[in-house]
């Protein structure tokens, strides 16, 4: 036991050694992350999502209707920590791509590269424009790439120690991005493939390994168990999508161009040579298990119809040996000047491509970019939109809505608005009117969106209610008296988001008894 701490002792002295020497280039780029994301969202707002994990930070559980525990978790640690500010709650995310980098460089080193190859990595991973956008932001995704990293690692140290032991910190891993992400099982799907299709399926034998599974199944038991007794809310909301059809499903065609400019164009011969390295290089040979099971993980979520940004997880693992495959290949003195030219064309092209995920650019200068560039981020969902794509279209008009909203509050006789709900639409109104709302002596919102109507109407009656973004026709079935009081529209926020709000007396059956009626998982 006190070898093993000393050796998982030695390895946490040994990284800022290595950060100050072979290392220093992922250092660089490490840096220059981290100040990237402070820099960048002065201009912008909170986006929807980030709105929603607040609330669920204020209402901790071991599961959601739409995701496992362990954002609402973090999003309450860095509240504490740094506040709610946006800076604040975007500064742990920050951190976790600045961990995608170092993480990235160290699965480098251990393929075998050298100090130009775990650089190179580091920069594709920094450079990516899908990566920096979703690190710009609190959400899961921008956990996400850690926990897989954090296993390849750990799969790449058994494969060079043969400790069989480790596979207790796959499983520690494993069951925290279970925790983070249901997707983590994709992942696993693909090590286990990777594990059968190579020598490496030797491990099955070891007692160590099978541990390991256990110790990732008692770190997701929580949530499992969460899900059993709420049966399983998270499979109806994801049938509920799929029926509506609001994801954008591209053909593989179009998907593979878009990954290509997500993860910068230029960096594709890295990870393509990744493929190549870990498959046909003599000396990626012995680590072809995460060869295959980037392979397999690819394959299950192409079929699975997926969301572009679901396979970015995995890529740092292509740029890792895609770049010690170009180490190699570039050792002749008549080609060394590639190591400089082609990071330098990298570079430019990444600046270039930035503002089109991360917010640098004020709202108006970045749609004359855009309009002059043709550059637009390739959309998600069947929404909508207006001058902005959505990504930054979800970050405007929030506060303006709260304000909107505090003003008919207001208009209420001070005896009735101790009774009178705000009903939102959405888990993003929501959030907003939660989180701005004390600031205008609102009280919290109701909605029957996603995890807001496990949290139920509370002690209201349905008697008062301000009713964001109603039908007045609707309404009018349901309430004894509805009012058209204001109108919420901002020109750079989602066109969904624009509608009236109603004042609304006289619900004809009690709240809760309709309250399974607003159910909303969609």
């Amino acid at each position: 036991m006190r070898a093993s701490v000393s050796a998982a002792l030695g390895k946490i002295l040994a990284l800022p050694r290595w950060l100050i020497g072979s290392g220093l280039a992922v250092l660089c780029a490490a840096i220059a992350k981290l100040l990237v994301h402070l820099y960048a969202g002065r201009h912008y707002g909170y986006y929807t999502d980030e709105l929603y994990f607040l609330a669920c930070a204020r209402h901790l559980a071991w599961g959601y209707v739409d995701q496992p525990p362990l954002i609402a978790f973090v999003t309450r640690l860095g509240t504490l920590l740094f506040g709610k500010s946006l800076p604040a709650i975007r500064f742990l995310p920050a951190l976790a791509g600045v961990a995608k980098i170092v993480l990235t460089g160290l699965i480098a080193r251990e393929l075998g590269g050298g100090r130009f190859a775990q650089g190179l990595a580091a920069l594709a991973v920094l450079l990516a424009p899908g990566f920096l956008g979703i690190d710009n932001l609190l959400s899961m995704n921008v956990y996400e790439p850690l926990f897989w990293l954090a296993c390849a690692y750990v799969v790449l140290r058994i494969v060079h120690t043969g400790n069989q032991k480790l596979w207790l910190w796959v499983g520690v891993w494993s069951g925290l991005g279970l925790l983070n992400k249901h997707s983590m099982l994709i992942f696993g799907f693909g090590m286990v493939i990777g594990l059968l299709l190579t020598r490496e399926r030797r491990c099955f034998r070891s007692p160590w390994f099978w541990l390991g599974g256990l110790v990732a199944f008692l770190v997701f038991l929580p949530n499992l168990l969460w899900n059993i007794q709420n049966h399983f809310p998270f499979l109806e909301l994801q049938a509920n999508i799929r029926q509506e059809g609001r994801n954008v499903v591209p053909g593989p065609l179009a998907f593979f161009s878009q990954e290509m400019l997500a993860m910068l164009p230029l960096a594709l011969p890295i990870w393509l040579g990744g493929l190549w390295f870990f498959f046909f290089a003599a000396k990626g040979k012995p680590f072809r298990v995460l060869g295959w099971a980037c392979v397999a993980t690819f394959t299950v979520i192409l079929v699975l119809n997926p969301r572009i940004y679901y396979l970015w997880p995995a890529v740092p693992i292509l740029f890792a040996g895609g770049s010690v495959l170009w180490e190699s290949w570039l050792t002749s003195p008549c080609l060394r000047w590639v190591r400089y030219a082609y990071p330098t064309l990298m570079i430019l092209l990444g600046a270039f491509l930035a503002p089109m995920l991360l917010p640098v650019l004020p709202v108006e200068t970045y749609i004359r970019y855009a309009a002059a560039t043709h550059l637009e981020p390739p959309a998600i969902e069947k929404w909508k939109l207006g001058p902005l794509p959505q990504m930054y279209a979800a970050q405007f008009g929030w506060e303006e809505m709260v304000a909107t909203v505090a003003q008919v509050y207001q208009s209420l006789p001070p005896d009735v608005q101790p009774k009178t709900a705000i009903f939102a639409q959405n888990f993003g109104q929501a959030g907003a009117i939660d989180l701005f709302g004390p600031k205008y002596g609102l009280p919290n919102a109701i909605s029957g969106h996603q995890n807001y109507f496990l949290w139920g109407p509370r002690d209201y009656t349905g008697e008062s209610v301000i009713v964001l973004q109603g039908r007045q026709d609707q309404l009018e079935q349901i309430y004894a008296s509805v009012e058209k009081r204001a109108h919420v529209s901002n020109p750079y926020s989602m066109p969904r988001e624009h509608g009236d709000i109603f004042y609304c007396r006289g619900l004809k059956a009690p709240l809760k008894q309709m309250w399974p009626m607003v159910k909303n998982w969609h």
